[in-house]
């Protein structure tokens, strides 16, 4: 018996409900009663129910679609529902698990059936509801730590570039210059955790303004001809004559940008190229297209598929830095501007990453 437990029981008909609390008084649950489907809906959040025991066959709005509701909501779709129906037919079944239904009971109801079905929800409700916890601990403890390497990252990079203001040998300048790049890269990947854990938990409001795309192009390529320039990668920038004002976060998109120009750059072979295209379609959706295209390996198509999930690094390249937190960054981001963002094949070889906002 567990009186922290809370059991929602959703009948158009109040006579359902004294059935069920009679048949559950010895358990100690605390019950809600909803006489309809739209009041089970908007009492979730006032009553946090560990089990939702749903009547099908309600007016207006029926057991069915109220399930289908609760398990289509992200802050309720671990709730186990219970199904109590007169319904029988494999047809009337299957709606119902097609709805989300974890489990059913028939009219009339046993008690002894009903306890056991209870109990059996209520130990599924608690296993979900530790490994949550378990998952909201590392996700904190994670947070905590790439939170606090910042300070430490700060102080790596200030002396390396004082370091580099004093008369070094050239043994010395290049380790020097290791080191700054190694902190910088960390400090980009700190910086992307925190932004991915932002809008995870979609605590990062957009700083939308209007933002030529265009000029937002231009800066990238600028900032990037030097990186370019050792591998020998030429930068080809094809940008419409006129541009487009877009109302976006201008530092999200930059940093899509950034980590999509890099990565070209990084898996494109020396005396290659890379191209930037920026277009304005006619239709109204999307309003602009950007596309890198580069000529390196490509990715084969099962990796198409999962480059932009968390932590996957795709095709492993010999000497080059993965750690596969861009491209998930890039995707988030993105999808925060209502766009979406994909990789296709080049051709003759190589991949085109594009980018629709």
């Amino acid at each position: 018996m567990d009186s922290q437990n809370s059991i929602l029981v959703v009948d158009d008909e109040p006579c359902g409900f004294d059935v069920i609390e009679a048949l559950l008084f010895k358990e100690g649950y605390n019950l809600s009663y909803a006489s309809c489907g739209e009041e089970a809906l908007n009492r979730l959040e006032e009553i946090q129910p560990d089990v939702i025991l749903l009547d099908v066959m309600m007016p207006e709005l029926d057991g069915i679609e109220v399930c289908h509701r609760i398990k289509s909501h992200p802050n309720w779709h671990h709730i186990p529902i219970i199904i109590v129906t007169a319904l029988n037919s494999k047809e009337d079944l299957a709606r119902c698990l097609d709805a989300g239904a974890d489990d059913f009971l028939g009219k009339p109801v046993s008690g002894l059936e009903l306890r056991s079905r209870v109990r059996s929800m209520l130990r599924i409700k608690k296993q979900h509801d530790q490994l949550a916890a378990t998952l909201q601990l590392r996700e904190d403890m994670s947070h905590m730590i790439v939170h606090d390497l910042r300070h430490p990252l700060a102080n790596i990079i200030i002396s390396c570039e004082i370091l580099q203001q004093t008369e070094l040998d050239k043994k010395q300048q290049r380790k020097t210059e290791q080191i700054l790049k190694s902190a910088l890269q960390l400090r980009s990947m700190t910086d992307n955790l925190l932004m991915m854990a932002k809008l995870q938990s979609g605590k990062l409001s957009l700083n939308r303004d209007l933002v030529d795309l265009n000029a937002l192009e231009q800066e990238v390529v600028l900032d990037f001809q030097a990186i370019a320039h050792e591998k020998n990668i030429q930068l080809v920038s094809e940008l419409p004559e006129s541009s487009k004002a877009l109302l976006i976060d201008a530092n999200l998109i930059r940093r899509v940008l950034d980590n999509l120009l890099s990565n070209a750059i990084k898996f494109s072979p020396s005396q290659s190229k890379i191209l930037l295209q920026v277009d304005y379609p006619v239709d109204p959706e999307p309003q602009a297209r950007i596309r890198i295209a580069d000529f390196g390996p490509g990715i084969e198509e099962e990796l198409r598929k999962r480059i932009f999930d968390k932590y996957d690094v795709g095709n492993l390249m010999t000497g080059i830095s993965q750690t596969g937190l861009g491209l998930t960054f890039c995707k988030m981001a993105v999808e925060a501007h209502g766009g979406r963002i994909f990789v296709e094949n080049n051709q003759p070889s190589g991949s085109v990453f594009t980018v629709e906002i």
